[in-house]
């Protein structure tokens, strides 16, 4: 039943499951694609969920204090769900950023609210490219202002919020919607949360399903491979952080790796064939997912999340 929310924090979550047919059969691919569509939750990504689990937990436990200021490092999306999450909570917020993510992610969180703390990239880094290196500087900047500001880290990495939230919600959604017809899940990690929290869903009820990691070519290092490109276009993840402390013990059926260039043609691909408009990590997703389809999962249902809109990549190489 359609009922009237108190608020747009309870619109987070219950997002479609979608079918690729068409995709699949331009790629000329045998199997299913079901893909989530993160995209459509209030603030545009599936770090709205991340950004709720981690507020609720914290307030649940009292770590967070009435009033109390909330900073949080980000790519943008995590940023953009606490700014939206802790608006309508009650919670000043101070959003730290890379310079090498797009302007529009900063834009968008200072709209909701937010006060955006801008960090230069290294002076080796590419513009548009953010690198584990980069992701540091962003870390001191925001270790700083936690102490200064005497605030309520949000620490998406490590917040057991982040993956509780897609464990409870994102992965139970997606068995319910497909009826359990789901033979393998891909998901390209970031804090590693999404995964984290679907796999767990997934495995606890049909222990069969495949679940790959999927990371950029050249960045792979949750697979253990050598670091050669750790800059690269796909914003929100592949920061070459060797150990995301959400995958020391969940499951893991595989590693895919994708280039920057099949992430953005997939991308492109999925708005023209879908009207999906998907950012660089769903291109990411979608690409993996049709590796899949070629190869070992041929001819089954694989499910991805379309993680967050391409409006937020506007300004980028994304839709050139």
């Amino acid at each position: 039943m359609i009922k009237v929310l108190d608020s747009v924090v309870d619109a987070i979550g219950l997002t479609p499951l979608v079918r690729l047919d068409r995709l699949t059969k331009q790629a000329g691919v045998k199997g299913t694609i079901l893909a989530k569509l993160e995209y459509l939750n209030p603030g545009f990504s599936k770090k709205d969920r991340a950004a709720l689990g981690v507020i609720e937990e914290a307030e649940r436990s009292g770590v967070l204090k009435p009033g109390q200021t909330v900073v949080e490092l980000t790519s943008g999306n995590m940023g953009t769900g606490l700014a939206i999450v802790c608006q309508v909570r009650g919670y000043p917020f101070v959003a730290v950023m890379s310079k090498g993510n797009s302007e529009e992610r900063a834009r968008m969180m200072r709209a909701l609210g937010a006060k955006v703390v801008l960090v230069d990239q290294m002076p080796t880094s590419v513009p548009g490219q953010v690198s584990g290196g980069d992701l540091e500087l962003v870390e001191q900047t925001a270790q700083r202002l936690s102490e200064d500001l005497n605030a309520f880290r949000a620490d998406q990495f490590n917040r057991q919020g982040n993956w509780l939230s897609h464990y409870r919600g994102t992965g139970p959604e997606i068995l319910e919607a497909s009826n359990g017809a789901i033979d393998a899940f891909v998901d390209f990690v970031g804090s590693g949360g999404t995964y984290a929290g679907v796999t767990r869903a997934l495995k606890e009820r049909k222990p069969d399903v495949n679940c790959y990691i999927v990371e950029p070519e050249g960045a792979a290092a949750s697979a253990g491979e050598k670091i050669t490109q750790p800059e690269h276009p796909i914003q929100g993840g592949g920061y070459s952080i060797p150990h995301l402390a959400f995958l020391s013990d969940v499951a893991v059926d595989g590693y895919l790796q994708v280039s920057g260039d099949e992430a953005r043609q997939t991308a492109r691909l999925l708005a023209r064939t879908e009207g999906i408009f998907g950012g660089f990590s769903s291109g990411a997703n979608v690409a993996a997912a049709l590796q899949l389809l070629a190869e070992k999962e041929a001819g089954r249902t694989v499910a991805v999340v379309i993680c967050d809109s391409g409006l937020k990549y506007l300004t980028t190489d994304l839709w050139e």
